[in-house]
């Protein structure tokens, strides 16, 4: 440990307790007091540590390709007709989420596309899953979701080939891959993250209270409006009248008719 503190400008960062780390060194003989030491020269992560590493990379990479810019990420629709969710069949991430939709905004449809969402053949079954939703183009939002778990059940959600498939869809997708504090690569290439499966079904639909509220509001209005403009319009054409009985040929007749009385009297 001493030894990392003098070289920790050297490392970008020091290794916890517990972490297993590959090292070269070599080795060194105190003859005084007949002390070996151990002289490190290179430390590297291993196991997990060495997954994280590679991950950082990735991200580093996706990042410089602009994958992760929020400027190429699409609007989530406000009133989706068709809701897609590509998750497992039998996890607690579809009960949650079909739960919520049904309460929400129960007049959209939702399709499943039904995939593995951990293990080691989870990552080319969500991309089959991914894939078969945008090619049938059926819905107009997908969710992308699984349960929370430890970081290596997460591991699919990390796959390169998935985020990239993620950021070229024509479809705008919400992710949810696990709790509020996991991340993934696919949540920094998804239009949205959504800290939790619940709260990506609450991100993609609209509150249907809220919803009547406004309806109830907006009705009220436009009433008034209405009431408004008849008042207006009414005003109007009394003015139209009046201007047009004004101008009728048989007023200035009478004009006439009432002048020519007066010269009558005047020439008897």
């Amino acid at each position: 440990c001493a030894l990392f503190r003098q070289k920790r400008l050297l490392l970008r960062q020091l290794p916890a307790n517990g972490e297993q780390v590959l090292v070269r060194a070599r080795t060194a003989l105190y003859e005084p007091r007949g002390d070996c030491q151990l002289i490190v020269e290179q430390i590297q992560p291993a196991g997990a540590g060495r997954y994280q590493q590679a991950l950082e990379q990735l991200k580093r990479k996706l990042h410089a390709e602009g994958l992760f810019d929020p400027a190429r990420k699409r609007p989530l629709p406000p009133f989706p007709q068709q809701i897609g969710l590509i998750t497992s069949p039998s996890g607690a991430a579809l009960r949650d989420i079909l739960q919520i939709l049904k309460r929400r905004f129960p007049c959209a449809s939702v399709l499943s596309y039904p995939t593995l969402v951990q293990g080691a053949e989870a990552p080319a079954a969500l991309n089959c899953a991914l894939q078969t939703a945008l090619d049938r183009a059926e819905c107009d939002v997908l969710i992308l979701a699984r349960g929370g778990g430890a970081q290596e059940d997460l591991i699919a959600f990390n796959d390169e080939q998935l985020a990239r498939r993620v950021a070229a869809g024509h479809i705008p997708l919400v992710s949810a891959g696990g709790h509020e504090i996991d991340v993934t690569l696919v949540d920094f290439v998804a239009d949205q993250r959504a800290p939790t499966p619940s709260a990506a079904a609450e991100l993609v639909t609209p509150e249907r209270h809220k919803l009547l509220t406004q309806l109830t509001t907006t009705r009220h209005r436009l009433q008034q409006l209405t009431w408004q403009t008849v008042q207006q319009h009414r005003t109007g054409l009394r003015q139209l009248q009046h201007r047009l009985q004004q101008r009728h040929p048989t007023s200035p007749l009478l004009q006439q008719q009432q002048r020519l009385d007066e010269l009558y009297q005047r020439l008897q």
